[in-house]
């Protein structure tokens, strides 16, 4: 497996979709308009690809300043555990901070935690949530 890591890579709604799906167990007929999202509001996204096949994903917003926060990391179930994901992480950490951020920040559920913290050097912090909808 030889991964291609490819930013700001032209988006197709469709596979972005579809691995979402196959990462998050979502509704794989769902289709988001993600290539008018990540152009509105990314400062950039990462696409993992084997050969044309998209197998990874992330994706980096800011707040045009120094704060950034990673998003929709997403690596499909059958590549996982092969280093995609922290290549990913790592990628988007190299783009924020050639943009002037400062900080990269990230929520992700506890089964995570090891991969965020011991796989891509975040470290733990307090921080709040509240649902809005």
């Amino acid at each position: 497996m030889t991964i291609r890591l490819v930013s700001r890579f032209p988006v197709d709604d469709q596979r972005l979709s579809a691995l979402h799906a196959r990462a998050f167990g979502a509704d794989p007929a769902e289709v988001r308009p993600w290539a008018q999202r990540l152009e509105r509001h990314a400062l950039t996204w990462i696409g993992a690809f084997d050969g044309g096949d998209l197998v990874g994903f992330v994706q980096v917003c800011w707040d045009g300043g120094s704060h950034a926060f990673l998003l929709d990391t997403a690596v499909d179930p059958d590549r996982r555990r092969r280093g995609v994901g922290t290549r990913l992480v790592r990628a988007a950490a190299d783009e924020a901070r050639a943009a002037g951020c400062a900080w990269l920040h990230v929520d992700f559920e506890p089964h995570l935690q090891r991969f965020y913290l011991d796989g891509c050097g975040f470290r733990p912090t307090q921080a709040g949530l509240v649902r809005l909808g």
